[in-house]
């Protein structure tokens, strides 16, 4: 026998433990070198580990749900053994990937369900079928962390139409809690708006867009735009890149704004570094790539570590208006909603323009008023007038 650890990834400095997810294989089952044996996540992502060489899984030490630190040692590879059969009564049965995903999120335990996939392995309708009756779901459930209770109402329909199931936040979800209170809770939040005239953007984007798409093999977005005309701002006014230490503002020499991303685990918000040095083809191909990593649930520590600005555009999922909240230590955000056909005034006359209103909140302490008002100003004319992103004026 020829033993071989299986270890956690290094986590980083600002993150203290994470949490398992899904075991893949099961005890006496081959594996091949970097084959995927569990995701591992944080407050902010979710890691693969891999087998570091061929052999059999022999030994789990953490199992579904445990908290581990990085580094530590949860599993065991015999590299000289051939595979074994072992019960699944004992041991954890082995799940497809996103039924693994969705028994996580909702701490299904997967031994005391059925698989009808290959092999006896859990698909993602099994769980799907188990979510979708909740007054079930507590036979399916690990009791120490979901408790899903029928509450009967007197003079109301029987409990088993009105079900309700309580699942703890992920670590990711609970994150995102802790750290939008910190930024109510800290920052001086204010929030000033602006309406935008699309027109010549849009315009701007149908001309350029099948020229664009053969030279770079991309379609031309609106977020490079937005990226470029917040870096176009920022640029005139630097305390809006700023950030609070203590006492002290740190003036950043930089630009790295982050695009906040909705994937299946919630609220991400990955990095453009140095996003004035990008070309709108690789504004494009970074934001498509940021998109993919999410939505699969890889994307790594360094995508979402840092940031001075950021941008939000809820306009994708039809929102008309909000005040977006700052992300720490970031000093300022911002929002942009959905482009809607309106009725506006110009020279004296109603004419139908796509507008947009735009809202920045930032950080009172150190952004003024006038600062965060030509700020967004400044936003606004670049996109009304997209040749002033040319001629940076």
């Amino acid at each position: 026998m020829s033993l071989l650890e299986v270890k956690v990834p290094q986590l980083s400095e600002s993150v203290a433990d994470a949490t398992l997810l899904q075991w893949k294989k099961k005890i006496g089952d081959a594996v091949a070198v970097d084959e995927i044996l569990i995701d591992v996540e944080t407050d902010k992502v979710t890691m693969e580990v891999p087998a570091p060489a061929a052999g059999v899984l022999v030994e789990i030490r953490v199992a579904n749900g445990g908290t581990v630190a990085g580094e530590q040692v949860i599993a065991y590879l015999d590299t000289q053994a051939a595979p074994t059969f072992i019960s699944s009564d004992v041991h954890a049965k082995v799940a497809m990937p996103a039924a693994a995903k969705l028994m996580a999120d909702h701490h299904i335990d997967a031994n005391a369900m059925a698989g009808t996939g290959k092999g006896g392995r859990i698909t993602k309708g099994d769980v799907l079928s188990v979510l979708s009756a909740p007054q079930t779901i507590a036979n399916y459930a690990d009791p120490a962390r979901v408790t899903a209770t029928l509450l009967p109402q007197k003079n109301q329909p029987s409990s088993s139409e009105r079900p309700e199931q309580r699942v703890p936040m992920s670590r990711l979800r609970a994150r995102v809690a802790e750290r939008l209170l910190q930024s109510q809770s800290t920052n001086a939040i204010l929030t000033t708006f602006n309406e935008v005239n699309m027109a010549p953007m849009l315009e701007m984007r149908k001309r350029m867009q099948e020229a664009f798409e053969k030279e770079h093999g991309i379609k031309l977005g609106l977020m490079s735009f937005f990226v470029k005309a917040a870096v176009h701002a920022l640029k005139k006014y630097p305390v809006i890149n700023a950030s609070v230490d203590g006492t002290d503002i740190i003036y950043h020499g930089y630009f790295d704004i982050g695009i906040a991303v909705g994937s299946p685990r919630g609220l991400v918000v990955p990095i453009l570094r140095n996003a004035d040095q990008m070309s709108f083809a690789d504004i494009e191909k970074k934001v498509a790539e940021f998109g993919g990593l999410a939505n699969s649930g890889k994307l790594e520590m360094a995508d979402l570590t840092g940031g001075t600005f950021t941008v939000s555009n809820g306009g994708t999922f039809g929102s008309m208006m909000s005040t977006p909240i700052i992300n720490p230590p970031q000093s300022a955000i911002l929002g942009i909603h959905a482009t809607k056909d309106r009725a506006v005034v110009e020279n004296g006359q109603i004419v139908v323009r796509p507008m947009n209103y735009f809202a920045m909140s930032y950080d009172h302490r150190i952004i003024d008023g006038r600062e965060a008002v030509l700020g967004l100003v400044a936003i606004k004319q670049a996109l009304e007038d997209p040749a002033r992103l040319l001629f940076d004026i």
